[in-house]
């Protein structure tokens, strides 16, 4: 049992706008951890982080990795960050992992002042620089293929992926 497909990608790169619109076309279900854990904590991310703090949102988040990671015909996004734990990126070693890249101008565009990201706050531009050069070799460690995401509609990245699914 495991999803069909794995999103991962920074901030702004589209991954659960994406997830969406490619468990349509594959008639799956679309599993997103970050809504995940929302359920699970009863509250919105950043009330978990300004609660109880990043390392309690990161245990949940991987908690909610591995029983996401059971799920059996899902498409899956995960969050931008989860591919920090060392044990998320062994798990995902057996999954078909898509990597959808964006340049930090679009993600900047597409995340705007960043108030619902705790980890954007202050500079969002220089933050999302910092979070994006950090993880991408995390990003590119975890994934199948790479599939850009700048200046496309999330239908024509959506269409990629199913192509490249067969």
């Amino acid at each position: 049992m495991s999803p069909v497909v794995v999103l991962v990608g920074p901030p702004g790169s589209g991954k659960s706008t994406v997830a969406a619109l490619l468990a349509d076309r594959l008639r799956k279900a679309h599993r997103d951890t970050d809504t995940d854990i929302e359920a699970a904590a009863g509250k919105p991310i950043p009330d978990i982080f300004v609660d109880s703090g990043e390392p309690a949102f990161r245990a949940m988040e991987r908690a909610a990795i591995v029983a996401a990671l059971q799920a059996d015909d899902v498409v899956l996004s995960l969050g931008g960050g989860a591919i920090l734990d060392p044990d998320t990126r062994a798990d995902l070693a057996g999954h078909t992992v898509v990597f959808l890249d964006v340049s930090l101008g679009e993600a900047a565009k597409r995340v705007g002042l960043g108030v619902a990201r705790p980890l954007l706050l202050g500079n969002v531009r220089t933050q999302l620089k910092n979070l994006m050069d950090a993880r991408r070799p995390f990003y590119l460690e975890v994934a199948k293929w790479t599939v850009p995401t700048d200046d496309r509609a999330p239908e024509d990245i959506a269409a990629e992926i199913v192509e490249h699914l067969g």
